[in-house]
């Protein structure tokens, strides 16, 4: 917890990141794990909870959307479930690193309720959520949105790409739960919308 309950055990950890870092295709999406963890730590600074069950969760919430553990059918990718694909694998996966297994259920619970729509239960999940949010804004949600051009059924064009972040700054930031991470978004909102005007600016009705 952070107040933790239980302080990092290298062994498991270390064999799911390394898990995680082999089966990351495209290898750009390897750094959103990370990244997340990190921002989890800053959001849960002085909170209770168990940083070994927002870990776990955080490494491997997005199992379902690296190639080869996808559909390669691009019509069976539009309604592909990434989260109950992850919510399969994971506790094998788990096992397989020596984690804990009493723990599993609440790494699962974070897993299931990780997305803006969803409403987390439990405080491992409201701060995986939370900083999820995050990795969707600023300079990082940015690139990771112009990333998936090309790779992702959602975005073919640079004008999708431009849709989906205007979308992503519209209603993300609301989406917040706690404290802490609405004042790590600010900076992120105003880097976002600075972008997006330049990008506006500069390509006028040519954007395609």
């Amino acid at each position: 917890m952070s107040t933790m309950t239980n302080p990092p055990n290298p062994s498991y950890r270390t064999a799911v990141e390394t898990y995680i870092a082999t089966h990351a295709n495209p290898t750009h999406k390897f750094g959103h794990q990370p990244r997340l963890y990190a921002l989890t730590q800053q959001i849960g600074a002085g909170l209770t909870y168990d940083d070994d069950v927002v870990f776990a969760a955080v490494w491997m919430h997005d199992l379902g959307v690296f190639v080869g553990h996808r559909p390669e059918d691009e019509t069976a990718l539009k309604t592909w479930n990434h989260v109950d694909y992850a919510i399969e694998k994971t506790p094998a996966i788990l096992k397989e690193s020596g984690f804990p297994e009493e723990k599993i259920p609440a790494v699962l619970e974070v897993i299931r309720t990780h997305q803006p729509q969803d409403a987390p239960l439990t405080p491992e999940a409201t701060i995986a959520r939370d900083a999820d949010i995050l990795e969707q804004l600023g300079a990082i949600g940015i690139t990771r949105t112009l990333a998936k051009l090309g790779s992702d059924t959602r975005f073919n064009t640079f004008t999708e790409a431009l849709t989906a972040l205007k979308k992503q700054l519209a209603i993300l930031p609301a989406q917040l739960h706690l404290e802490t991470s609405k004042t790590l978004a600010a900076p992120r909102l105003k880097i976002m919308q600075a972008f997006l005007e330049a990008l506006e600016s500069e390509a006028g009705p040519n954007l395609y």
